[in-house]
This record gives structure tokens, sequence and C-alpha cells, in this order.
């Protein structure tokens, strides 16, 4: 039987090799005072932007990381909520997900705060309102009993399961916790980044709830990360980079959770999974830069609230289609001649470079009459058109339009296509919507 790190004499008195891992910690701080500095320098509206962003990809993907699903307009939404922010109209979040949202929030924004038995209690109680996992009935708002017997980490079918850990037992909770918060709440002596990696570490290696255990070692990594900072405004996600490397992050936490007290191999994976967290908020700054320049190409236009509301729809990344009345009256408008209410956007000829002309008129293998675009569906199955010289629009270009689904998925996919010619180029990209013809 393998013997567990909480089992060895001397626990937790964790020890790792601090010169092997010197070079890779002072590369992580300075990328992280780096990013910091970077993001610093944006407007108030653009911060505020990337941070709703990232906290948004780290509530769902910590919770993605343990099975669970969370629909992602519903955590944009009451993340914006909780933080003052005016996102347009407001999706409305069950439970579950404002229970998440609720203890990561408070982690991050409240992280100069102690680390309390009664805190860690309450966020417990939020991650499960109805006092249930799934179907059984868990102790919730208190540490687990020895009612539901030892608590292993398995995996396998039933009958033949794989145990990869098991946790000390009930009786032995109370000092431990006392002795985890003790030393979370104290002054830091050693680097503030090593202790959140020891933290995590700590935290599931005790597993004191009956469940919800990572997500809640991830919301305390998160606030020792929010700690070495001094700021509750974050612009990268682990538990996003996590995801991304389950397999590994488990594997190495069965490892260290069955090694010795030396825990540098946790150290050098979690400060390796951070630094490639750092490059997930390139992407993050990328994108919320793109949509500030879109709006700012758009500055004069006139936008009703409804096609505000798609476009930034579109570019917050929306996949699947639009709700059913939208396509109704789309479909009653083009059986009736009228011009139906669809995106529509033009791009001039001297925005485009040569590589992206010849994008975009590859972009379809059909043709339609540019007048088509407002007179009838030209969407057919899988078929997507790019009309060249529109007609209706006497300073020449592209004009994209359609109904439906089918526009937004159009539009989106040629958003991008678009751009990436573009940024081949050294081009400036950009949209502008267009009226249809009367």
């Amino acid at each position: 039987m393998a013997q567990y790190i909480h089992e060895i004499e001397g626990w937790p008195r964790l020890d790792w090799r601090a010169d092997a891992l010197a070079d890779r910690l002072a590369a992580v701080r300075h990328r992280q005072g780096l990013l910091l500095g970077r993001m610093h320098t944006l407007g108030f509206d653009l911060r505020a932007e990337a941070v709703l962003e990232t906290l948004t990809e780290d509530v769902l993907k910590s919770s993605e990381i343990e099975g669970e699903l969370l629909d992602k307009d519903q955590v944009r939404s009451s993340i914006a909520r909780r933080l003052g922010m005016d996102i347009g109209a407001l999706a409305a979040a069950d439970r579950n997900v404002e229970g998440v949202v609720e203890m990561m929030l408070d982690a991050t924004q409240n992280f100069a705060s102690p680390l309390t038995e009664e805190r860690l209690f309450a966020w417990h109680a939020a991650l499960f309102p109805t006092g249930r996992s799934g179907m059984t009935r868990i102790v919730v708002g208190a540490w687990r009993n020895e009612s539901s017997g030892p608590m292993q980490v398995v995996s396998g079918p039933f009958g033949r399961e794989r145990v990869h850990y098991e946790a000390p037992l009930a009786d032995r909770l109370q000092d431990e916790m006392r002795a985890f918060l003790d030393w979370f709440n104290d002054e830091p002596r050693t680097d503030p980044v090593l202790k959140a990696a020891i933290a995590h570490l700590w935290f599931v290696t005790i597993h004191p709830f009956d469940d919800g255990n990572g997500r809640i070692a991830r919301a305390i990594a998160d606030m020792a990360l929010a700690r070495s900072e001094k700021s509750a405004q974050r612009f990268y996600s682990m538990s996003a980079q996590i995801r991304l490397e389950r397999k590994d992050y488990y594997a190495t936490l069965e490892a260290t959770q069955k090694g010795a007290l030396d825990v540098s191999l946790w150290l050098d994976w979690f400060l390796g999974c951070l630094d490639r967290a750092f490059d997930g908020a390139e992407t993050t700054l990328t994108h919320v830069m793109r949509k500030a320049r879109f709006w700012e190409a758009l500055a004069g236009q006139t936008l009703s609230e409804r096609q505000s509301t798609v476009i930034n729809r579109l570019l917050d990344g929306f996949e699947g289609k639009l709700p059913a009345t939208v396509r109704a009256r789309n479909s009653a408008a083009a059986s009736s001649g009228r011009a139906f209410q669809a995106p529509c956007f033009h791009l001039p000829h001297e925005k485009v470079s040569e590589a992206g002309r010849a994008l975009l008129r590859d972009f379809s293998a059909d043709r339609i009459r540019p007048s088509d675009v407002f007179r009838q569906n030209p969407f057919h199955g899988s078929k997507r058109t790019v009309v060249p010289n529109g007609a209706h629009l006497p300073q020449g270009g592209f004009c994209i339009g359609g109904q439906g689904g089918s526009s937004v998925r159009l539009a989106r996919d040629l958003l991008k296509r678009f751009q990436s010619a573009a940024r081949h180029e050294s081009r400036t990209a950009s949209f502008r919507p267009c009226a249809p013809p009367n």
C-alpha cells in the first residue's frame, strides 16, 4: 500500500530545491511584472474588459476541470453585474453559477482579507446551494466526517476502481486546517508565487470537504497570486491553463502526494504552468484590443441596440444560431420582398490588401447579384456568399450580408480570415456597417 505525503514524519514541513527553481522562478516573476505593467497602460475600459474576460475564463475552466460545464453567458453576466460593469442585456444566472462566481470574486477581489474557517465554509456552501453533489447529499459548509468512509480520489468503472490518493482521516482535519490557515495568513517567508503553489498542493492534500476541494484549492491559489501582485485585477487564468494540461496536472499531483516531503516536482510544474498562462493573457489582450479597434472604426455610425448586441456577441466568439424569433422575422421579411434585418458589412477597397481581396473573392464558390443580399436569403446549407463591388455602394468594395445565424457565422468567419490576411500584409483591418437599399 502506498504511503502518502501526509503520513510521512515531519508533515507538513515541506521542502524544495531552491537553487534548481531559481531561474524558472525569476523568469516567471519577470514576465508577471511585464504583463502587469503592460495591462496598466491600457485605459480603464479596456482594462475592465480584460479582467472580465479573464475571470469568465477562470470560472468556466475551473469548473470544467471537474467535469462541470457552465453557461458562458451566465458566468459573464454574473461577473459583470457584481463588478458593476455595463455589458448590455444580462443573462439570468443559475444558483450554481452564482455560487462559483461569488467564491472566485471573493478570493480575488478581497485577497488581502484573512482566509478563515468561516470563509472557506461560505465558499463551500456557495458551490453546493442544494446541499447535494449531483444526486448525493454531502456535508456542506463544514469539514467532512467519516460517515461516507475514507476520502479517496478514484478513477475507473465500478468494481475496478483505481485509488490515486487517500486524504487524512476526518479526525485530523481540525488540526490540519488550523496549521494550514495559520501558515497561509502569516507573513510570507518565501516568494509569494511559490506560496501560491504550496497553498494549492497543501489544501488539496488535506481534502477537507466532501466535494469541491479542487475548485477551492484553485481559488486559494488565485488569492495567493493576487497577493503576490497586490492587485485584485486578474489578467491571466491559471485554471484555463490547468484545464489544457489537466492530464499532467493530475499526474504531477499524484506523484507529489505519493512522494517525499520534497515538493520540487510540483513547484516546477506549477511555475511552468503559470508561465504558459501568461501566453493566454496575450490572447486575451489581443482580443480586447481588436474589439476596441473595431468599435473605433464604427465611431459615428448609428446602430440599433439589437445591432450592437449582435456585433458584440460576434466579437466575443458567439457560436450557434440566433433566436427563433429573429429567424422568423427575417424569413417573413424575405418572403414579402422587404429588406430583412441582417448584419451587413462593407469593406472599402483601400482597406483591403491584395491578399485580402483574393481571399474575399475565393471565400465563396457562389456569386449572386448585390441586390439579392437584401431581397432573399442567399444562404442554403453551407454556402457562403461574398458580393464584390456592391452595386448599391458607390465607393465600391465588398459587401456581405445574409439572414439569421448564417450571416452571423459568415461575418465571424470572414472577420477572422480577412484580419489574418490583413495582418500578413501589415494593413489595418476594419469593417463598417452599410445600410440596405430601399
